[in-house]
């Protein structure tokens, strides 16, 4: 048999798009030592339900099958929650994969995506993805967004804006009149997408909520999921409520399959009404857990924002890193963004004395270096 030589390496690489080989990747929150709480990545801190653990298992018996990756099943019990058809839900592996779907379906090179920021991290690099270019706008001084600067910011190359209430990292709401006001002023062919990962922690009556507008706007499509609120955040499951035409050119972009029989059972099993209502007495225990973390923090004298998520927002500024790594000295994990702040996730009820203990040594300090 004749021997086959491999061709020397000539060192040329492979041509790859230069904004994705200079993207940084989604960076997960480092884990926390054996003794120590994980306070990086917005989990729910309880353990999943009997119920849904049980779900789990006996789905396992299929998963030499494909599954329904389009989760009729579970479409059709959110489409009756919602009061819409099957078809106005779509599901998707998490809500941040429905948001990279959406992204691409509506915008490509040329185009552009306006959000607020800081806001959710994954932001800036979908749309990278998607070839399109970010455009992006300042927080106001309360870390909410400006919505009216938003709009102005809306030009004919663009295609999607992107409102996250309330938002991650800073936990400030979009309130209901402020949404409406910016939905009037903006075209009515640009994608808005409304997301809404953390609003079954909201308290504030004032709050946009997507539940009530929907069918009012042709270019709206409201996101939500299960990983926080439901305790999800590992089986990868969220949905969006919108228009047909929309949700199916989303639904053309995603890669194949993608939401597994494992996540659907999950999810329903979730939606069970014993079930859920244990749930959401989780959550307010959570909300209930945030709102006197924030109330502590506060008469501490840290200048944090009006927290409505899973977190709170400490805007460290400059000292941020050093903050960050005396929190996980002492065995909380946090996640910072030099040279912003830091979120910080609402764990387990026992890491709340901690956080404050350490955090309330270091509010001098950190307002050396705070900046808006």
């Amino acid at each position: 048999m004749e021997s086959v030589t491999a061709p020397e390496p000539t060192g040329a690489s492979v041509r790859l798009r230069p904004e994705i080989a200079a993207l940084p990747p989604y960076r997960q929150g480092r884990p926390a030592p054996a003794d120590g709480y994980k306070l990086s990545s917005n989990e729910n801190p309880f353990p999943p339900l009997p119920g849904v653990v049980a779900a789990v298992a006996a789905s396992a018996n299929e998963i030499n099958r494909y599954p329904d990756a389009t989760a009729l099943t579970l479409r059709e019990k959110l489409a009756d929650r919602y009061g819409v058809s099957a078809d106005e839900v779509l599901v998707g592996v998490g809500s941040v994969s429905l948001l990279a779907q959406f992204i691409a379906a509506a915008a490509g090179p040329g185009d552009e995506v306006v959000y607020s920021w800081r806001s959710f991290e994954a932001y800036p690099g979908l749309v990278t993805v998607a070839g399109a270019t970010s455009v992006v706008v300042g927080n106001r001084d309360d870390h909410g967004h400006d919505l009216e600067a938003m709009a102005a910011a809306v030009t004919d190359r663009t295609r999607v804006a992107i409102v996250c209430s309330p938002n991650n990292p800073t936990g400030v709401i979009v309130t209901a009149a402020e949404f409406e006001a910016f939905m009037a002023r903006v075209p009515r062919d640009l994608l808005v997408l409304l997301d809404e990962a953390y609003i079954e922690f909201v308290r504030d009556e004032a709050s946009v909520d997507g539940r009530t507008l929907i069918g009012r706007h042709p270019n709206l499509v409201m996101l939500r999921t299960f990983s926080k609120a439901y305790g999800l955040a590992g089986l990868r499951v969220g949905y969006a409520i919108g228009p047909v035409p929309i949700l199916d050119a989303a639904h053309s972009t995603a890669i194949p399959l993608g939401v597994t029989g494992t996540a659907t059972a999950a999810a329903l099993a979730s939606l069970e009404p014993a079930a859920e209502a244990e749930l959401l007495e989780r959550v307010g225990v959570i909300a209930a857990r945030r709102d006197r973390l924030r109330d502590a923090l506060v008469a501490q004298g840290w200048p944090v924002p009006q927290a409505q998520g899973n977190f709170v927002w400490l805007p460290t500024g400059d000292a941020t890193a050093d903050v960050a790594e005396r929190l996980f000295e002492a065995g909380l994990v946090t996640r910072a963004f030099p040279p912003d702040g830091i979120r910080v996730s609402v764990g387990e009820e026992e890491s709340v004395d901690t956080l404050l203990r350490i955090l309330g040594e270091l509010v001098p300090a950190s307002q050396e270096g705070h900046h808006a």
